[in-house]
C-alpha cells in the first residue's frame, strides 16, 4: 500500500484529500504546518507528498526544496489557490512532478497521483533490479547471467577463503585474470598484495629471477639483491598466468614453492618462507602438453587442485547485451561520451558473431563504437567490417536451381527447419545447445521453433 503525505494548513483541504485517497486505497497522513510535516519527512520515506503553496511559516517551496534533499525520488504535487506562471516555473524548475490550483477537478488529480506513483514504482523497481544485478551479475568487473557464469560465480565463493590453489582454464579473452582477482578480493587476503605475471611474456633468462629475485652477484649487472615477485606477494594472492609457457627449469622451481611454501633466490643459499596462494591460469590443454612432454605431470596436481573452466562468449551468448550495455558505461565515463544505448539491428549483428577473440574482443569493438559514434545510439556503421558484414557459413543444400523454378521463401524456410530440427537432434533436443550450435542467441532460436512449430514428438 502506497503511503501519502498531505501538507495543508486548511482544516477541509485535509480531510477532503484524506477522504478521497482512502477510498482510492492509500495510506495518508496529514500534517497542518510545515515544520511539523518536515519532522516526519526527515524520519520516514513517504511515497508521494501533496503540499500546499502558501502557508504561514514553512511555504510549500520550502518544503519540497527539503524533500528533494532527503528523498530525490519521491514525487511532490503542488497544489495553491494562489496560482500565478512564476510561482508554477519555479516549482516546476526545482523538481515539482505537478502543479494544480485550487479548485481542482478531482478526477484530474486522481490520474496525477496515479501517475506520480507509477512512477515512483518503476524507480524503485529499476533501483532493486540494479542492485540484483550488481549482486548477482557483477563480480569485480565480470558481467553475465548465464547458467554457466553463474556457476563460476558459484565456485569463486566457495574457493575464495580456502588456501587450496585454482587452476584457471579457458580460452583467450575470456576473463582469468578477472576471475583470480575475484577470488583474491572475496578472501581474507583482500588486504595483502594481488601479484601477477605472464610466463609467456618473459625470456627464461629474465623469469627465474622475476619470480623468485636474485642475490647481489648472481649475474652480470645483478648490482643489488632483488626480492622476486612470491616475496612481494608474500601473505597475498600470486597470479600464474600462461603457467603453460613456463619452461621446465622454471617448472620443478614452482613444484618446490607449491609443496614446501620456500625457495631460494637465483645466487642464494638460504631458503626463503612464503605463505602465498597461488592461482594458474591456461588457454592450453595441458593433458596434452603432459603426453607431449612439455609440462610436468605433477606440476598439473599440484595446481589442479580445484578447477574452474571459463566458458566462452559463444557459450554464453545471452550475456552479450549485459557485456555491451557493461562496455557501453565504462567507455562512456572514460571518453566523457553520453551513448545511451545500442540500435536493436546492431545488437543482433554482435549477438550472430562468433567471438573467436572473446569477451576482449567484444570490449574492443564496444570502445571503438562509443569513440566514433556520433548518435545517442550505436549503430551499425560504428562497428568494425567483419562484424557488420559477417555471415554464418551455411550448409550446400541444392546443387541446381530446376527447370521449373523454385518458390524462395519455401525454400530457404523448409531449409531453415531442417537445419534446426537437425541441430535439435544433434544435440539431444537442448534447445541451450542447439542455439549455440548455430551461433543464435536463445531468444531468436526460441522465436524460430514458435515460427516453425517445432515440437519434440
Amino acid at each position: 500500500m502506497h503511503t501519502i503525505l498531505v501538507i495543508d494548513d486548511e482544516r477541509s483541504m485535509r480531510e477532503f484529500l484524506s477522504i478521497m485517497l482512502e477510498r482510492e486505497g492509500y495510506s495518508v497522513v496529514t500534517k497542518d504546518n510545515g515544520n511539523d510535516a518536515l519532522e516526519f519527512i526527515r524520519n520516514d520515506d513517504y511515497d508521494l507528498i501533496i503540499t500546499d503553496i502558501k502557508m504561514p511559516k514553512m511555504s510549500g517551496i520550502d518544503i519540497l526544496r527539503e524533500s528533494i534533499t532527503l528523498y530525490p525520488n519521491t514525487p511532490v504535487i503542488m497544489i495553491t489557490a494562489f496560482a500565478s506562471t512564476e510561482v508554477a516555473v519555479e516549482a516546476m524548475k526545482l523538481g515539482a512532478y505537478d502543479y494544480i490550483t485550487k479548485p481542482f477537478n478531482v478526477d484530474e488529480i486522481k490520474i496525477i497521483i496515479k501517475n506520480a506513483l507509477e512512477k515512483k514504482t518503476l524507480f524503485d523497481e529499476n533501483i532493486s533490479l540494479k542492485e540484483e544485478l550488481k549482486g548477482r551479475y557483477q563480480f569485480s568487473n565480470i558481467v553475465g547471467k548465464s547458467d554457466k557464469i553463474q556457476k563460476v560465480f558459484e565456485l569463486i565463493m566457495k574457493v575464495a577463503n580456502s588456501k587450496s590453489t585454482v587452476l584457471l582454464t579457458g580460452e583467450s579473452g575470456t576473463g582469468k585474470e578477472l576471475v583470480a582477482r575475484a577470488i583474491h578480493h572475496n578472501s581474507d587476503r583482500k588486504v595483502q598484495p594481488f601479484v601477477s605475471i605472464s610466463c609467456g611474456a618473459i625470456p627464461e633468462t629474465l623469469l627465474e629471477s622475476e619470480l623468485f629475485g636474485h642475490q647481489k652477484g648472481a649475474f652480470t649487472g645483478a648490482d643489488s639483491d632483488k626480492k622476486g615477485l612470491f616475496e612481494v606477494a608474500d601473505g597475498g594472492t600470486f597470479f600464474l598466468d600462461e603457467v603453460s609457457e613456463a619452461p621446465p627449469s622454471i617448472q620443478a622451481k614452482l613444484l618446490r614453492v607449491l609443496q614446501e611454501k620456500e625457495f631460494k633466490r637465483v645466487g642464494g643459499v638460504k631458503d626463503i618462507k612464503v605463505n602465498v596462494r597461488v592461482i594458474a591460469a591456461t588457454n592450453k590443454n595441458l593433458h596434452k602438453l603432459i603426453e607431449d612432454g612439455k609440462f610436468r605431470e605433477d606440476l598439473y596436481y599440484r595446481l589442479n587442485v580445484i578447477p574452474i573452466e571459463l566458458p566462452s562468449l559463444r557459450e554464453r551468448k545471452e550475456d552479450i547485451p549485459l557485456l555491451v550495455s557493461h562496455f557501453i558505461n565504462k567507455y562512456n565515463s572514460i571518453n566523457k561520451k553520453g551513448i545511451k544505448g545500442i540500435r536493436p539491428e546492431t545488437m543482433e549483428k554482435l549477438e550472430r558473431y562468433v567471438w573467436r577473440g572473446n569477451i576482449r574482443e567484444l570490449e574492443n569493438v564496444i570502445e571503438r563504437a562509443v569513440t566514433l559514434e556520433t548518435n545517442d545510439n550505436i549503430q551499425t556503421d560504428s562497428l568494425p567490417d567483419e562484424i557488420r558484414n559477417y555471415r554464418v557459413e551455411y550448409l550446400k543444400t541444392i546443387s541446381e536451381i530446376p527447370s521449373e523454378g523454385v518458390n524462395l521463401e519455401d525454400y530457404i524456410s523448409k531449409v531453415e527447419k531442417d537445419i534446426i530440427i537437425n541441430a535439435l537432434e544433434k544435440t539431444g533436443w537442448v534447445k541451450k545447445k542447439a542455439a549455440e550450435l548455430l551461433n543464435l542467441s536463445f531468444r531468436s532460436f526460441r522465436y524460430k521453433l514458435q515460427k516453425y512449430d517445432i515440437e519434440k514428438e
